[in-house]
């Protein structure tokens, strides 16, 4: 704990060195986490290295599976399916387990007394799980495309657009489903529903263009889902505008719902 609370302190909480803006203020605090991250070697395993393990593990699984019918092969499945795995566990498991560990610890408590505001904790704390999520995509990309032979992305905006706006849904979901988690202990169980659902039907492993279309339909409604949807349809260009337009609407939507449930759940004090 008083390792936590001294690189929480320093620099942010210190008056004498008074970070004059928001950028200061969440720059200061991402480098305190990222102090700590480094120190977590069960966490640095996960964030690191599980991603490229798990996509590696599933070539057989997708191999298996008739892809030709749906114009789709290995590549186009498990490059979309790896950056999901890099959402799943570089950033949404990690970041509720910081959210419900600086809360449980009273970080959170001794930071809202400085100057960093409420939305500048939740972010700075963050940051350092979205930089390595996205340093993570990137060699992901790249490794995948040059393993399974995967060409550049006709679409590549989709991929871009489709793998930020999942990353702010993530960030959102995280904080959200740490604001329902009471223990850290808890953390490590409660981020297990969100994880499995996406990864048997988001489109992760298996496609949903192999399911049956009124399990398809349901599937199209998880959080993840568009997200693999959008980064897929940059390399198979099988997207129409009302295809993207309903895909960036159920995002939004459910970035809302975890937007409303921190601002009426989230605790800064440890849960009694």
């Amino acid at each position: 704990m008083s390792t936590t609370l001294d690189a929480a302190r320093s620099p942010v909480l210190e008056p004498a060195r008074a970070l004059k803006t928001s950028a200061d203020r969440m720059s200061a605090l991402a480098r305190a986490e990222l102090t700590l991250l480094g120190r977590n070697k069960s966490t640095l395993f996960t964030v690191l290295l599980l991603p490229s393990v798990l996509t590696a593990s599933m070539y057989g699984t997708v191999t298996s599976v008739d892809l030709g019918k749906q114009g789709l092969n290995a590549g186009t499945v498990l490059l979309p399916g790896s950056l999901g795995f890099a959402l799943l566990f570089a950033l949404y498991s990690p970041l509720v387990g910081i959210y419900v560990v600086r809360r449980e610890e009273l970080v959170l408590k001794r930071l809202r007394t400085g100057e960093l505001h409420d939305r500048e904790i939740l972010a700075g704390a963050a940051l350092p799980a979205v930089l390595i999520a996205l340093a993570q995509s990137a060699l992901l990309v790249v490794g995948c495309s040059a393993w399974l032979h995967v060409p550049l992305p006709g679409a590549w905006w989709l991929a871009v657009v489709g793998l930020l706006l999942g990353m702010a849904m993530t960030g959102a979901l995280a904080a959200a489903t740490a604001a329902v988690t009471r223990t850290a202990e808890g953390a490590q169980i409660a981020v297990m529903p969100l994880m499995l659902v996406s990864t048997a039907a988001s489109g992760l492993i298996v496609p949903l263009d192999v399911l049956p279309h009124k399990v398809a339909a349901v599937c199209d409604m998880l959080p993840l889902t568009p997200v693999i949807q959008l980064i897929r349809s940059a390399w198979t260009g099988g997207a129409g505008t009302g295809d993207v337009l309903r895909e960036l609407l159920v995002m939004v939507v459910w970035t809302l719902i975890a937007v409303l449930v921190v601002r009426k759940r989230f605790r800064w004090e440890p849960r009694r």
